[in-house]
């Protein structure tokens, strides 16, 4: 179990503390939610944690696989609905894969993405799109 300590601090923006590690970030409301986009906002950080999400879970199935796989690159993308209420209505990640990834049998890094615990946790009226781009 991990607890995550914060703070309204007003003005639309909020702190946050990772217990275990001591480590803060802060989020803003977004400037098309009458923020001023000066931090990430919650659903960027939503958005985040799928992309990290998936990198870090295929790079922990390639070392079941005896491979390391450091150097996924990657990107999000992340679409807000236009109906209400307002919901992240689709993630869109992209991730550039290491030479060292073609080691590890196909099809395994396509199902560890699919299987992260974010994907997994997010609601099925969220669009999720990854694509791996090989060397």
């Amino acid at each position: 179990m991990v607890t995550i300590t914060g703070e309204y601090q007003g003005d639309l923006h909020c702190s946050a503390v990772h217990g275990p590690s001591g480590r803060a970030l802060e989020t803003d409301a977004p400037k098309d939610n009458q923020g001023r986009g000066e931090a990430f906002s919650p659903t960027d950080l939503v958005a985040t944690g799928y992309a990290t999400c998936i990198a870090t879970t295929m790079a922990i199935v390639a070392r079941r696989h005896g491979v390391e796989i450091g150097g996924i690159r990657y990107e999000v993308t992340k679409e807000m609905s236009s109906d209400a209420p307002r919901r992240i209505s689709r993630l869109s990640a992209r991730l550039w894969m290491p030479p060292a990834a073609r080691a590890v049998p196909q099809g395994v890094l396509e199902k560890a993405a699919n299987a992260c615990p974010v994907h997994q946790s997010l609601s099925p009226t969220v669009e999720k799109v990854i694509e791996l781009i090989w060397p």
